[in-house]
């Protein structure tokens, strides 16, 4: 979303883009420590910061257009161009090249990071902090199969807003692996019903489905594993569960309705 496409004011205010600096980052409705989670900002991604109060940075998230409120210790506004990413699910930072010493924090997959060197399973980064090397990939570096990369949320806690390990929700899961695949999402189901792929014209039997196709119903979605199968974060099992896509439909049409549309990417 373009702000000044949205807002209809007389003048805006020129914003001030600013990187992440803490390894995931609530974006809040409201500028209060308990409001809602609209979705998370992580580590080396760029926040364009409108507004600063009480400690508090009202702005728009770089990766998807995203505007919320993020804390504005969270931020800092020398940015670094970031080298890689982080491609396991999760890796920690460390104040020396031991794997003994405390981690400071863990970044989550898809985190961006500047590697300034590498020595033995090691690789630096700024303030002098160090990340296993076998955990990164270059940006550049894309997984060919991004439902590999959704199947690792099997188990995660169902967390609205949330996309990565420590819990997710169901498009939060889909847009993550769609960026380690290199697919560019927006972060609503929604928006991704209305922006990926092409539309599937599907029989009831469902014969015509393929690993990777989107399933989507009203504020819902899940990807399919195969012909049979899907994957989606849901507050039925609480978790990111895999079961028969029938089981699914006959469950969610009791509550939401019927399957609104499947898309296929490529």
């Amino acid at each position: 979303m373009n702000l000044k496409a949205a807002v209809d004011v007389p003048r805006y205010a020129e914003g001030k883009t600013s990187t992440v600096v803490r390894g995931t980052v609530p974006l809040r409705k409201s500028p209060q420590a308990d409001a809602g989670m609209e979705t998370q900002l992580l580590f080396g991604e760029r926040f364009v910061v409108f507004d600063e109060k009480d400690g508090w940075a009202w702005g728009q998230a770089g990766l998807d257009n995203y505007v919320g409120y993020v804390q504005a210790e969270a931020l800092r506004f020398s940015s670094f161009e970031p080298t890689h990413r982080v491609a396991t699910i999760a890796t920690p930072i460390l104040p020396a090249m031991d794997v003994k010493r405390p981690a400071r924090e863990l970044l989550p997959m898809n985190a961006k990071l500047r590697i300034l060197g590498q020595e033995n399973r090691f690789a630096k980064i700024d303030d002098g902090c160090f990340v296993y090397a076998s955990h990164l990939v270059p940006l550049s570096e894309k997984c060919s199969d991004w439902v590999s990369i959704a199947e690792r949320f099997f188990g995660v806690p169902y967390l609205w807003g949330g996309k990565t390990i420590a819990g997710c929700d169901c498009s939060g899961l889909v847009q993550s692996a769609l960026e380690a695949g290199g697919v560019v999402a927006p972060r609503d189901s929604d928006m991704m019903e209305s922006t990926l792929g092409i539309s599937l014209n599907v029989k009831d039997g469902f014969e015509d489905l393929r690993r990777g196709d989107l399933v989507f119903w009203k504020g819902h979605m899940g990807v399919m594993l195969d012909a049979t199968r899907l994957l989606h974060a849901n507050a039925f099992h609480m978790q990111a569960a895999i079961e028969p896509l029938r089981d699914a439909v006959a469950r969610i049409a009791q509550s939401e309705g019927h399957i609104r549309c499947i898309k296929r990417i490529n």
